[in-house]
């Protein structure tokens, strides 16, 4: 049964889109409409009432509701988390720590520092930003978006009385960072466009004070604390070019001193550390060398090398503690992590699965003899290890709980490889259930920007699917960086293409395989993942049987030429300035919404935020007007459009089970 729904009029002027009224936020009719969609959307769901709740069920008893974190080391405090069976957000607590090595909570000594269940009674959506201790401990700032529009209240919380006073800072982008004062914070505001471009100095008794203002609409701003507690430092980022500027921490008035001024195309990002400011650079080659400076000589010239550009691997980041560097590379296609101690020889972190997701987090002080990974596979909930430096012995500290039954051997995991057209190897990883025969349904994953690597994660919520026999893989296309930095330079401005081409290579080498085939492979990508998905079932419609397209980017064409829109210029060195006659040719030609065309499209799930800076809804919106008043065939087409939410989607836990309850309830219903 097609439930009712009345089509949006296009408006069309020559020369003009022609549901560009859609974008009319607060007019009447566009409400009017998008809750129209979303009423549809439901009609159409109605069938599948007890299936999204009996998914939604499934997923919440995979979960351990009520949790206690695993505690992070401050001197001689432990800060941790607790989650409570109902409660959509986890509380924020901290504690005595009773010896050295202890991680145990001191319940006779744990204070509440902060509960967003109480302060979300207030507002429908809720979303912590920031939550940054002060060196003495005193003092909790942290930063509030109830909105999902990223602009952030900024607060500061005493921890001793629990008095509290608001930071006035209008527009803020929800960063804050300490200064050795404990008095002084350093936050960031956004511009009209909402990017990230002047940096405040904030003090109680003080007016704001205008320390830096990133003035090219390329730039975006960030700030934050060195490793070793002595510098700020305030980075200014486009989509290829960085620049570092810092100052004492124990000086907050002190002016800011550039490490290396910016030149066109020159990246590069520092820590400092015991050796002085430790620099990744890519100014001997693309997948970046490792440097070292003192702070009182700043400047390139000053630079001495610490490692020299491997053209086997790209180095992706550098972790600072007292007694080593850890070094992460990007081999194969894979994380590869490398330490070296202060006095001792280095080595290679060894991982037990072919595929996988590596990372070093936060928790450990910088003068700790270990550090914590977090590790996990498509098979393999998050395990968080300690990794002792002088030695390389590891130890498991916590594993995220999977509650009833649940085996990692009841799965198994694969690399597998697809060719480019150009004769490029692209990655896929896939998940199955063991003793799998034949042909399945299939949910392939892709996202392709940015840089932006897919590495293999788990999820509770994706059991549903595997345990009805689904398989789950990822393409990880050009455009990312997960084969390394020449990957993402090979899918972005004139080599998007690739992007688009290496998914459905990847989806026709997983049908060639005998995985799935076309009546039954579902995609599905967000953001410029979305993007993705709008061009593929433009090209090879009937390659697919269903899609699923969160916030996507899709009307590239209109956003790109529209520079008053948020974050829009500083998108120019990901897609292309559309005023040059060849850009403007090459984003027109796989533009999701402007190649709509009159033939049958793949079922399709569209999810969209009204407050959404990142995407703006109206570009889901559009796209699906286009769509319904275009294509060939009556497949379901549904759009979600989330009225009190932005980028991120829901901000509580059960609303987010919630979201993707239905989203499989959609693939379940129309592939079984």
């Amino acid at each position: 049964m097609r439930p009712d729904l009345k089509a949006p009029q296009a408006r069309r002027v020559a020369g003009t889109d022609p549901y560009q009224w859609l974008q009319e936020r607060d007019n009447a009719d566009v409400i009017a409409y998008l809750e129209a969609e979303n009423h549809y959307t439901e009609q159409w769901l109605a069938p599948a009432h007890s299936l999204r709740e009996q998914l939604f069920q499934e997923i919440r008893r995979r979960i351990r509701e009520t949790d206690l974190g695993l505690p992070s080391v401050r001197d001689n405090w432990l800060y941790y988390q607790r989650t409570e069976a109902g409660a959509e957000y986890p509380r924020y607590y901290r504690c005595q720590r009773q010896s050295e090595l202890s991680l145990e909570i001191d319940t006779a000594s744990e204070q509440l520092l902060l509960d967003p269940n109480q302060l979300a009674e207030q507002h429908p959506f809720l979303e912590v930003g920031d939550f940054s201790v002060s060196p003495d401990q005193n003092w909790l700032a942290y930063s509030l978006d109830t909105q999902g529009n990223e602009v952030y209240q900024l607060f500061v919380r005493s921890l001793i009385d629990e008095q509290q006073y608001s930071l006035p800072l209008e527009q803020a982008a929800g960063t804050l960072c300490w200064a050795n004062d404990n008095r002084t914070l350093f936050a960031i505001s956004l511009d009209a466009s909402a990017r990230p471009a002047t940096l405040w100095r904030l003090r109680q008794d003080a007016d704001p004070v205008r320390v830096f203002e990133e003035n090219d609409p390329l730039f975006y701003l960030d700030v934050y604390r060195s490793s070793s507690d002595r510098y700020i430092c305030v980075a200014s980022s486009s989509k290829n070019t960085s620049e570092l500027q810092y100052l004492p921490a124990d000086e907050p008035a002190t002016p800011l001193q550039y490490l290396a001024p910016r030149r066109s195309g020159h990246e590069y990002d520092a820590d400092h550390g015991e050796q002085g400011f430790v620099i990744r650079s890519n100014s001997l080659g693309e997948n970046f060398g490792l440097f070292v400076c003192d702070p009182a000589m700043p400047g390139e010239d000053n630079w001495q090398v610490l490692r020299a550009v491997d053209d086997s691997r790209t180095l992706e980041g550098v972790e600072l503690q007292r007694s080593a560097l850890i070094l992460q590379y990007r081999n194969a296609g894979l994380v590869q992590l490398e330490v070296q101690p202060n006095n001792s020889p280095g080595y290679l972190v060894e991982m037990p699965d072919a595929v996988y997701s590596l990372h070093v987090q936060g928790g450990e002080q910088y003068n700790s003899p270990q550090v914590r990974l977090r590790y996990e596979s498509l098979n393999r909930p998050a395990e968080i290890l300690a990794l002792t430096l002088a030695d390389g012995s590891q130890r498991v500290l916590r594993t995220t709980p999977v509650e009833g039954q649940f085996s990692p051997d009841d799965y198994q995991v694969q690399r597998l490889w697809a060719v480019a057209d150009d004769g490029a190897r692209i990655p896929i990883s896939l998940i199955e259930p063991v003793n799998t025969q034949g042909s399945s349904p299939l949910y392939l994953y892709g996202y392709g920007a940015y840089g932006a690597s897919m590495d293999p994660w788990f999820s509770h919520a994706r059991l549903s699917l595997l345990q009805r026999g689904w398989r789950f893989a990822i393409a990880h296309v050009r455009g990312g960086a997960d084969m390394g930095e020449n990957w993402y330079q090979q899918g972005k401005l004139e080599h998007k293409a690739n992007t688009f081409s290496d998914f459905i290579r990847c989806a026709e080498q997983l049908i060639s395989l005998g995985k799935t085939d076309s009546s039954q492979l579902a995609i599905a990508g967000g953001s410029a993942g979305g993007l993705l998905i709008g061009n593929v079932i433009n090209q090879r419609p009937e390659l697919f049987r269903a899609a699923v397209a969160d916030v996507p980017f899709v009307d590239v064409w209109n956003t790109m030429n529209n520079p008053e829109l948020p974050l829009t210029i500083g998108e120019y060195e990901e897609w292309g300035n559309p005023a040059e006659p060849e850009v403007a040719a090459r984003i027109k030609g796989y533009a999701p919404y402007e190649n709509v065309r009159a033939q049958a499209y793949p079922a399709l799930l569209v999810t969209a935020g009204y407050h959404d800076v990142r995407v703006q809804y109206w570009e889901a919106a559009k796209w699906v007007a286009r769509l319904r008043a275009t294509r060939s065939n009556d497949e379901p087409l549904l759009l979600r459009t989330q009225m009190t939410a932005g980028h991120g989607g829901a901000s509580g836990r059960y609303q987010a089970m919630r979201e993707v309850a239905e989203e499989y309830a959609f693939l379940l219903r129309v592939i079984g």
